[in-house]
């Protein structure tokens, strides 16, 4: 016991340097917590909201299909097999029919993507049953970006064009009978959502579809194989997501080095001061039988027991700043989430999950330990009568 008390009585006696030390220390906890969380959080809204909005629990593509080549578009469509369509009659399902098409918006010509959903179904959380409620002849359904990129809004009445599957041009007047708010720019931008039937019909593709979506939580291993389409799991689906928020994660860390290499810098000097300052006390116990190896423990003793004052202090004012963002959560403003290519909302919830809070706290702690040892390797090598002295060896 006499190791820790002599290591208590020293830090209270450096006074206001241990407070400094402590405090800069603290920051650095309060920052990497919050922006670790800050980055958790996006990643669990941005995955929350494109899984209830576009992937669910996976989707069958047919072969051929690639939504990130419009041309393939066109030919992208295959009769509904007989497993995926018991699966869409029992609820766990949901078909969909991708069509290139071209409308006519005040005058304008521009490209866009119909996309027929079954106004029943559940499984995605769009707002598909307005198409059911309208009593127009071609009901259509679009999201903000699109209204406002093609200058349209509910009640509006447009052209749109398209090929059949047997070549045909056709061309027909849609209703905008719903412009929907969702922050998934992928089930907005450039599409036009219509009734299934009625895009089936309009494109001479009956019993066919694009794409088939799984409920959320389906699992993998009771989907049936079937030939001619191929099951994307949503890991695969939010690759690009998970990617992102890797990447501006990894982006972070450079802000982390530097803040605990401050704080690091300003505990290494303040043990290295301390050293020096009482080399005489350091000679005297050594004389006094003291092993040198309970001294050099001694002085890593105070760095570590700074290390566990800053998370005492971080607690106090960084507990109250975390949960206050975690509750309320951060303005991060309507076209901000448009810009990072994410699913955002306007106000971001951090997520602080026990292993990112104990994860950074014993990161910290044992970089402090670790830099309290070092200037204390000096020690081993020390003589008792150059201590007394004054002076190193």
């Amino acid at each position: 016991m006499l190791i820790p008390k002599l290591a208590f009585k020293n830090m209270r006696g450096a006074g206001l340097k241990t407070w400094l030390n402590a405090g800069v220390l603290s920051m650095a906890f309060v920052v990497i917590i919050w922006t670790q969380g800050l980055y958790q959080g996006i990643d669990a809204e941005a995955s929350r909201a494109m899984t209830d909005a576009e992937y669910g629990g996976g989707q069958f593509w047919m072969n051929g299909y690639d939504p990130y080549d419009p041309l393939t578009l066109q030919d992208a469509h295959a009769p509904v097999p007989a497993p995926l369509v018991s699966m869409i009659d029992a609820g766990r399902a949901a078909a969909f029919l991708v069509v290139p098409a071209t409308i006519y918006p005040n005058g304008r010509l521009m490209s866009a993507v119909l996309k027929g959903v079954d106004p029943d179904q559940r499984v995605l959380s769009l707002p598909a049953a307005v198409l059911k409620a309208s009593h127009t002849e071609v009901p259509a359904l679009i999201g903000t970006r699109m209204a406002q990129s093609a200058g349209l809004k509910k009640g509006d009445v447009v052209t749109v064009r398209w090929r059949d599957a047997r070549g045909t041009f056709d061309a027909r007047e849609i209703e905008i009978v719903e412009v929907m708010s969702t922050v998934v720019g992928t089930i907005d931008s450039g599409l036009i959502w219509l009734p299934l039937e009625t895009l089936r019909e309009m494109a001479a593709l009956p019993g066919q579809a694009t794409i088939v979506v799984t409920a959320k939580g389906t699992a993998p291993g009771t989907l049936p194989a079937v030939p001619g389409w191929t099951f994307v799991g949503p890991d695969v689906l939010m690759k690009d997501v998970k990617t992102l928020v890797q990447s501006k994660t990894i982006g972070a860390s450079i802000m982390y080095v530097i803040l605990i290499f401050l704080a690091m810098l300003a505990v290494f000097n303040t043990q290295l001061l301390s050293i020096w300052r009482r080399r005489k006390e350091i000679g005297t116990i050594m004389a006094l039988g003291m092993p040198r190896g309970r001294i050099v423990g001694l002085f890593t003793l105070e760095g570590a027991l700074t290390g566990v004052l800053a998370a005492a202090i971080g607690a106090v004012y960084g507990i109250p700043l975390l949960a206050l963002t975690a509750i309320r959560g951060i303005g991060l403003g309507a076209s901000l989430g448009d810009s990072f290519g994410l699913a955002l909302s306007e106000k971001l919830y951090p997520v602080y999950s026990v292993l990112l809070v104990g994860g950074t706290t014993l990161l910290i702690f044992l970089v402090t330990t670790a830099v309290s040892y070092l200037p204390t390797r000096r020690i081993s090598r020390l003589k008792p009568t150059d201590a007394l002295r004054g002076r190193f060896s």
